[in-house]
Parts: C-alpha cells; structure tokens; sequence
C-alpha cells in the first residue's frame, strides 16, 4: 500500500515538474542501458574461453573493443545531437546497444564477438553524449554541475549492479539468457525515453559551426585522460597489490572506492556550482593524487580503506567540474560535440591507464604503478586549475519575495 501511495507521489510530481520528470527518464533511460553493459561484463569472459574456445589475450581484445568504437562514435554523437536533437541520438544508441545483446545470440568466434562489442561502444558512445547534453539543456543554470554528476549515477549504477544482475542470471539459467537481457534492458530504456521532452531548438546544418574538435574541451579532456589513467590503475591493480602485501578483504577497497564515488556526488554533487569548476577540479585531484600514495604505501586494510575513500571522493567531482568548465565555455550550438569530444577522453584515460599501470608493475612493482597514477593525477590537476579558471560559478537567481 505504502509502496503504490509513493509511486503515485512521484509520478503526481513528475506531472507538475515536467522538466525534472523528463531528466529523471533521461537519467532512467541511461541506466536501463548501462544496466545491460554491466550485465555482459561478467560473463563474457567465461563464454570467449569457455565455448568461443579464446585465450586471454582474445579476452583482453574483446573486453576491450567497444572503447575504440566508444571514442570515435562521442564525437559524432554530438554533432548529431546538436543537429537533431538529443533524443533522436539517445534512442538510436539504446536501439545499438540491443542489437548488440541480440548479436551474442548467434554463435561465431571472437571476430563475431569483437564486432558485437564494436556495435555495443558506438551505442555506449552515443547514449551517454547524447543524454548528458540533455539533462544539461534540462538543468538549471545554477545546478549543471550537480546534474551532471547525478547523471553519472546512472553510469556507476548501471555497470556494477548490472554486473551482479548479469551473473545472478548467468548462475540462474545460461548465457542466452544474459544476453536476452541485454538485448531488453535498453529496449525498455528506449521506450521511456521515446515519450520524454527534448527543449533542444535543432539548428539548421548551414548555420552549425563546421565539424571541428572544440577547444574548450581540450584542456579539460586532457586533465580527466590523465585522470582516469589513476582510475585504469585502481582498476586493474588493487587487489593484485594488496593481495601481494597480503592485506586481507582487498577486493572490498575497490567497493569502497566506488561506494565514495557514488556518495559523494550525492552529497558533495553542487560543489561545482558553488565553488566554481576549477576550485573544485583542483581540490579533487589532490585527493585522488593523495588517495593513490596512500594505495601505494598500504599494508593494512584500514590504511588501503582510507586510500580509496579519499580517492572516490576526489575522483567523484572530477567529471561534473570538468564537464561544468566545458559547458560553460562552448557555443551552445556546439554543446553536444563539445561534450562527446570531452567525455572520448575519458576512454582515452581508462584505454591507456591500465596498460601504462602495467607496464609499470611489471618494471618496477605495484606500488610504483600507484605512485604513477598518483602523479598523473598531479599533473591533470595544474591543467584543470589553468583550464577551468573562472567557469562554472553561477550564482541562484534570488527568491522572489512577498509583495
């Protein structure tokens, strides 16, 4: 009874919000398909080796694919958005993102599966370009850095229960059965994202801006790259370095980084909008450059617990204050691009982090892989300071008073 009267109050409130009902579907849309992303990820390793009969290195390449598909197709993706609205953009990545669930179905080797995830990165590229902008469009002007970091949620959200739904139903049935879900999930995002309002005034082609790298997005691009090498070094090597320092419980740090980063957003997520872009930019990376040397000296849980607090938290505002510089600054015809541009670089990070960490654990140790990220992460924050400088800050409009 209780949960039908709640229901009923959100849906009353969406009615008299329509802006906030339409980026809260945005936001559910984006995690239906992320949820499907999340769902694959634990399963398609065992299936390339198991029945595909691959090796780890053909493991490695088909995890791996969509990010090369992913940082071509953002770019695109926005341009398109710009030109054609948002959600046109959004569904056609949710319709791609379940073709690729429905492509897992036929058997093949793993050229099949690397096309299958190459499709799948085009749809990952375009969903995300395309709805972030949107709940931009949708935000006010004092809120677009606590909406974006909102949306994120949908992202983190959607990739880790994703990935236990996906293994709940791999354990529960067969790997038909996953990627009959995958192929769902964002069937179902597409058809709540088809009833949503787009504000987005399309432009005529011959008055867009040509089709170019905004340089808004450059600096703040390359700040989150040298970013997310940190995270691509969380990632893949945590629990390797912890397990090698005989620290117990290791693979729960990485849930506790994640849990910061998800918390924090919640709780910290107007920071950018209060502080301004580059303070906030530059407070993060410390902490994420702080949370990795302490990762890297770690030899207690307790001590690699406090490590991965401090770096979700700093890691969490990363992308909303960088993101925020960007929005702030670009034409707003040029909005969805600039956006995609910015956000390839955050693949860009991830693509590069983990084999640069390894090469370096390889070369010298897990500790020194930390120490790395741990300065790139230094390093990202000078550009991000520089680059970010006197965007993002808007203040609210007063409250209208009495008489």
């Amino acid at each position: 009874m209780e949960a039908g009267a709640s229901s009923g109050r959100i849906a009353t409130a969406m009615r008299r919000h329509p802006v906030m009902g339409a980026a809260f579907g945005v936001w559910l849309a984006t995690l239906l398909g992320f949820l499907a992303i999340g769902a694959v990820l634990p399963v398609l390793p065992r299936y390339v080796k198991g029945p595909v009969g691959g090796g780890d290195v053909a493991v490695g390449i088909v995890i791996g694919a969509f990010a090369i598909s992913a940082v071509v197709g953002r770019p695109i993706a926005g341009r398109l958005a710009d030109l054609y609205g948002r959600k046109p953009v959004v569904l056609a990545g949710l319709l791609l993102m379940s073709v690729s669930g429905a492509l897992l179905l036929v058997p093949g080797g793993v050229a099949w599966l690397v096309f299958a995830r190459l499709v799948v990165g085009v749809g990952d590229g375009w969903l995300f370009t395309a709805a972030v902008t949107w709940v931009v469009d949708l935000a006010p002007a004092d809120r677009r850095g606590q909406t974006i970091g909102l949306f994120g949620i949908a992202v983190w959200g959607g990739l880790s229960v994703g990935s236990v739904l996906g293994q709940a139903v791999y354990d529960a049935a067969s790997y038909d059965a996953v990627w009959l879900l995958a192929a769902g999930l964002p069937l179902a995002g597409a058809a709540l994202a088809v009833r949503l309002k787009d504000p987005h005034v399309k432009v005529p082609a011959a008055s867009q801006p040509g089709f170019s790298l905004p340089r808004e997005a450059v600096a703040p691009g390359i700040a989150l790259a040298l970013a997310n090498i940190g995270f691509g070094t969380m990632a893949g090597f945590v629990v390797l370095h912890l397990d090698a320092r005989d620290v117990a419980h290791s693979a729960t740090v990485f849930t506790a980084f994640a849990a910061a980063v998800v918390l924090t957003r919640l709780f910290a997520g107007r920071a950018p909008d209060r502080f301004g872009a580059a303070p906030t930019a530059a407070v993060a990376f410390a902490a994420e450059a702080i949370g990795m040397a302490i990762l890297a000296l770690a030899e207690s849980f307790g001590v690699a617990l406090a490590g991965a607090l401090v770096m979700g938290a700093g890691f969490s505002l990363l992308f909303p204050a960088l993101a925020l510089a960007v929005v702030s600054r670009v034409d707003e015809r040029q909005r969805g691009v600039a956006l995609g541009a910015f956000t390839a670089f955050f693949d860009i990070g991830v693509g590069v982090g983990g084999p640069l960490a390894g090469a370096v654990a390889a070369a010298s140790g897990y500790p020194e892989a930390f120490w790395m990220g741990a300065a790139c992460a230094a390093v990202g924050g000078v550009i991000a300071a520089r680059s970010a400088r006197g965007a993002g800050t808007v203040q609210a409009p007063p409250a209208a008073t009495p008489g």
